[in-house]
């Protein structure tokens, strides 16, 4: 399906001719640097892992492009960040000699190649798409991302439309029926609009809860069980590599303020189940209130918020002890983001399909977060339910992979924090 701007062709052929030149072009103006028979089976075992680097980066960059809000422009170079870090750390843990220059210039090779590509699709037009008139096709034409050719009937010319847009939920007349069933014998992409709105802006109205790709409310236990798994090993080497960090954090925040430096509360957690959560304690430590919801909300410019407590909620390091909870298996890194008891109570009386949100683990960031930021007003939660059935529904390592480099954004710019 088409979604993301500014994509260049990312087929197989496209993305192996991109790894060979990229692991090919250094490893040969290297190879005639060296002096003879010195560093080059070094130099060629990192060539070949370069190749292996490229190829998955641009696999990593033709997935999470998919989804909506996604410019290829603003995430080919951490993709292929993502895949050669990780090519680094494997060489250190597993002690291999390996060449830096090779490396350096693949890396450099596929970011300029990649951005060749990029600007080259830049200067095509918007994709132009036909629509049925027929049913609540309305939302459609809010989005801008295509040039929207209205069908006035069935013999309408597509006038260079490359896919047709339709509600295939509506009683359509026989007449669309027959010309929809041409256009796909003809190789002409047929969509149900509801499903191509949900692609361009990443959110699943509530009008019923929806089923995923396999048909099914339920995620893929099979990813669900490999993504435990990940979380537990990817939060034990964070405990260990972050645990001076805690500790300095916590005697920092222990001296701004009085009170723990840990700030734990009850949440709704997995199927429902309730767990407590921990988190660096960002704001002071008042007696309990009289309206626990109104305590339990988080507000624009909260005088409660500490000195200290400004900057770890902007960078969201505020959220690193609930490593704990990942490790006890309560929470995921991705997911959904978990409510107070009392918020989530309120939000169920208030909201259908609420509780459909705890199919999966809630996680320390999410879709919604990185799309829409922090809120707590029933009207706004509606609209961050919508991003929560989106993740649900394409419950995936691509979006979770997406979520991560939007994270690391959000890290930087503070966006949604309060």
């Amino acid at each position: 399906m088409i979604t993301s701007k500014s994509r260049p062709y990312a087929g197989l052929t496209h993305q192996l001719t991109v790894s060979l030149l990229s692991s090919v072009i250094p490893y040969f103006i290297i190879s005639l640097t060296l002096p003879a028979g010195q560093g080059a089976w070094p130099l060629f075992v990192t060539a070949s892992a370069s190749f292996f680097a490229v190829l998955i980066g641009s696999s990593i960059l033709r997935n999470v492009t998919r989804y909506p809000g996604v410019e290829t422009s603003l995430y080919f170079i951490p993709s292929f960040s993502l895949t050669y870090v990780s090519l680094l750390l494997i060489f250190a843990m597993a002690r291999i000699p390996y060449s830096r220059p090779q490396i350096i210039g693949s890396f450099i090779c596929a970011v300029i190649f990649y951005y060749v590509a990029i600007v080259g699709s830049m200067r095509r037009e918007k994709p132009r798409i036909a629509v049925v008139p027929v049913g609540d096709y309305q939302p459609l034409l809010r989005e801008d991302y295509a040039d929207w050719h209205i069908l006035s009937s069935p013999d309408t010319p597509l006038n260079s439309a490359i896919a047709v847009a339709a509600n295939l939920w509506a009683d359509l007349p026989d007449e669309w029926e027959r010309r929809l069933a041409d256009f796909a014998l003809q190789g002409i992409p047929v969509y149900h609009s509801k499903h191509l709105v949900e692609s361009l802006t990443g959110r699943v109205e509530l009008e019923h809860l929806s089923e995923n790709t396999f048909g099914t409310l339920s995620p893929i236990s099979a990813y669900m069980a490999l993504k435990r798994a990940i979380d537990t090993v990817m939060a034990l080497i964070m405990l260990i590599v972050l645990l001076p960090l805690l500790l300095i954090l916590m005697i920092v925040i222990r001296f701004n303020s009085p009170g723990p430096a840990i700030f734990r509360q009850e949440r709704m957690g997995h199927r429902g189940e309730p767990f407590t959560l921990y988190k660096f304690r960002t704001m002071t430590n008042a007696p309990p209130s009289k309206d626990q919801r109104d305590a339990a909300m988080t507000k624009d410019s909260d005088n409660r918020i500490t000195s200290i407590g400004h900057f770890l909620r902007h960078s969201r390091i505020d959220e690193l002890p609930q490593l704990v909870n990942v490790l006890k298996g309560e929470m995921s890194w991705i997911g959904p983001r978990p409510e107070a008891m009392i918020l989530s109570q309120w939000y169920e009386q208030e909201i259908p399909f609420y509780r459909y949100r705890h199919i999966v683990r809630p996680g320390i960031t999410g879709w919604a977060q990185v799309s829409q930021g922090h809120v707590v007003e029933v009207t706004d939660v509606t609209s961050k339910l919508h991003y929560d059935f989106y993740y649900i529904k394409n419950y995936s390592l691509w979006i979770d992979i997406l979520i991560v480099i939007r994270t690391i954004r959000t890290m930087l710019t503070g966006f949604g924090a309060k």
